[in-house]
């Protein structure tokens, strides 16, 4: 399927630009939550018409990532769970566990989404964290587990 972007999507492209992507990912991700339109003449010309507004747009949301990022960069936040003796939860932090929190300390609205794990955070100790904001816009928190001392 080809479509046209009406926003920057990271490893996809810019604004205006025409790919092709698979057919589910097109129709189920890109046209849905309207990030794209599909590629034919008329909708070629109007995105055409329309990129000044886009790119305005775009550097708006830019710009307010950019306040979320400076909010949240480099702060690390702490979980306390319940562990195993050898130090593995009886559970893992979920990317939804980790936007509460943020959005509890730092008044920063972050979605499940735009939270990048490389580990699985199922295990007592540190793990940094990748938030992808915006195309442009990225952030590194830490993610501290400790464990919750019993008596």
């Amino acid at each position: 399927m080809e479509v046209i972007l009406l926003e920057n999507i990271i490893n996809l492209g810019g604004i205006g630009d025409k790919v092709k992507v698979k057919d589910g990912y097109g129709r189920n991700y890109l046209l849905r939550q309207g990030k794209a339109l599909r590629f034919n003449k008329e909708n070629l010309e109007l995105v055409n018409k329309r990129k000044s507004e886009l790119n305005k747009k775009n550097i708006e949301q830019k710009n307010k990532f950019i306040q979320v990022s400076k909010l949240i960069n480099n702060k690390t936040f702490i979980f306390k769970r319940e562990s195993k003796e050898n130090g593995e939860l009886y559970g893992s932090i979920k990317p939804k566990e980790i936007t509460n929190l943020i959005m509890e300390q730092s008044k920063a609205e972050v979605s499940p989404s735009q939270i990048i794990l490389k580990d699985n955070l199922d295990k007592i100790g540190n793990f940094k964290v990748e938030v992808s904001l915006h195309a442009d816009v990225k952030a590194n928190i830490s993610v501290k587990i400790a464990k919750i001392e019993t008596k």
